[in-house]
């Protein structure tokens, strides 16, 4: 995608993070954007700091585990600015521990966010860049897309999930479709909030926090917390994702150094050895 003036861009997720900066990102470039995000209130500022810089931007409030809140931002991007040329699915959420020990809930809740949530994006947001005469997605996923790392089992599945559906449907839109690309991207750590994911866990979802008592889950929650506040600013994330879709550059990879950790896990495979675990740090 050469030309982003003037474009129509959604971005769920788009309150904080990653989605906050890509926003910023587009309106720099002088792209129209519909944000989105299930949490009004930080969303509502989002949107006035982005148009007190002087960017055209619409809020839409909306849960992207839920198809119709999607259809509802994709319908917001035609009615309100006509057309739409960049889908940029990143409203993630995450949990951990052992995975035979998470509840069903947590596994539900995540998988709807992080897996529905991209395929929901796709179903809605596809048809409508095709039919405004082409562009670009970017479905955000992450480097445990590429990996499979303990106590992530959850996250794990959705981002793996993310990363097939995104190879299947750039393979499919270039066979049909050849104006519309799709970037994948796979970050590392990254100074987000998603380590606070339970903020926005829907109130039907919930249940009682229970105390966590395994020390070796307890340090790990510790170090990522850790890795997140000294990761990647969320902007440079953004430029990389401008950068990809410049160049119709379909993995988006943040932490090239890290890159050791899918040649080992590919290796293992085809070598017969079983999973090991090659945590990143810094």
């Amino acid at each position: 995608m050469e030309q982003f003036e003037g474009k129509v861009a959604v971005v769920t997720g788009a309150a904080s993070g990653i989605g906050k900066a890509l926003a910023t990102a587009f309106a720099d470039v002088g792209m129209k954007i519909v944000l989105a995000d299930v949490e009004a209130a930080a969303l509502e500022v989002a949107a006035e700091e982005l148009r007190s810089s002087g960017a055209d931007v619409f809020a839409v409030t909306a849960d992207v585990a839920q198809a119709a809140d999607v259809d509802r931002i994709g319908a917001a991007a035609m009615d309100v600015f006509g057309a739409l040329h960049v889908a940029c699915n990143n409203a993630g959420v995450s949990g951990g521990g052992l995975s035979w020990e998470i509840d069903l809930e947590t596994w539900r809740w995540i998988l709807d966010v992080d897996l529905w949530g991209v395929i929901h994006g796709v179903h809605t947001f596809t048809p409508l860049i095709i039919a405004s005469g082409g562009g670009h997605i970017v479905n955000t996923a992450s480097m445990a897309g590429l990996t499979s790392n303990p106590g992530m089992g959850p996250y794990n599945v959705a981002k793996h999930g993310v990363v097939t559906l995104s190879e299947t449907l750039s393979v499919e839109l270039q066979m049909t479709h050849p104006e519309v690309g799709v970037s994948v991207l796979c970050p590392g750590w990254v100074r987000t909030r998603i380590n606070e994911s339970e903020r926005n866990r829907p109130d039907l979802v919930g249940v009682e926090e229970v105390e966590e008592t395994d020390a070796g889950l307890l340090a790990m929650k510790e170090m990522v917390n850790t890795w997140i506040a000294e990761g990647l600013q969320p902007a440079h994330v953004a430029s990389l994702v401008i950068e990809a879709m410049r160049e119709n550059r379909f993995y988006v990879l943040t932490h090239p150094e890290w890159q050791g950790m899918i040649s080992d896990r590919i290796d293992r495979m085809l070598s017969g050895a079983n999973p090991w675990a090659n945590l990143p740090g810094n």
